[in-house]
């Protein structure tokens, strides 16, 4: 590795913005050359390179010289493993493409915001830094961020929504259960959605998320239940 590129992530890793960017700048090759073995999913280009930028940042971030080896080669399985992630889960759930880039832009603003102030920012926070309505925000994050399995994460008791929701149903109902939780998400509005999401499908705390919505950790607790409520009634459990 040449020194200047050392001494420029040394920098980045300390919160040298303008060493980030020359970084970033300087390897947009090597982020494009990764993005081109993802085309023609239907996903836009231009799109999969903002995530590949992110990948780029947080290998900028973890890079260690002691690793033995050249950032590049670091850094692609950084980049590649971002956009799969994006992949992943964009595919579920089809939405216009002005959600999908405030969505990105909102990943991309969240990596800056976090690195620069040393703290996860809250929506509000970073629904200023991008210039929108905080509604709009989470609208945007939550149509992105719809797993693709009710079992893939789990709230602070280790249960996951689907147990939440009801505990006796058997295998052969819980295809049409799954299908009719999702459809009843999509009924509340974006807050409720999102205090959800991050309960039972981010694996983060009532506490976490009050810290990152704004809002305190009882008001989390109050919405979770009634959402939890009226999705029993909604699915006819």
């Amino acid at each position: 590795m040449q020194p200047d590129i050392f001494l420029q992530i040394e920098m980045a890793k300390n919160g040298n913005n303008e060493a980030q960017a020359y970084i970033v700048e300087n390897n947009t090759g090597l982020v494009w050359s990764v993005v081109k073995r993802f085309l023609n999913r239907g996903h836009e280009a231009d799109d999969l390179f903002q995530i590949g930028c992110i990948g780029l940042i947080k290998a900028i971030q973890k890079f260690d010289s002691s690793f033995g080896v050249m950032f590049s080669t670091y850094a692609v399985p950084m980049i590649m493993g971002e956009i799969k992630r994006f992949i992943r889960d964009d595919g579920i759930i089809k939405v216009s493409r002005s959600l999908k880039e405030l969505s990105s832009k909102a990943r991309i603003t969240r990596e800056i915001l976090s690195r620069e102030s040393g703290h996860e920012p809250t929506v509000s926070e970073i629904a200023q830094h991008i210039g929108v309505e905080v509604e709009e925000l989470v609208m945007a994050m939550d149509s992105s961020n719809i797993p693709d399995s009710l079992h893939a994460m789990q709230g602070d008791d280790n249960r996951e929504l689907l147990d939440k929701i009801d505990e006796g149903k058997n295998q052969e109902d819980e295809i049409v259960t799954k299908i009719a939780i999702k459809e009843a998400l999509a009924t509340f509005n974006p807050r409720e959605r999102q205090i959800i999401m991050l309960r039972y499908f981010a694996q983060k705390t009532q506490t976490q998320i009050a810290n990152m919505l704004g809002i305190s950790q009882v008001q989390v607790s109050r919405i979770e239940k009634k959402v939890l409520g009226e999705m029993r009634k909604k699915i006819s459990i």
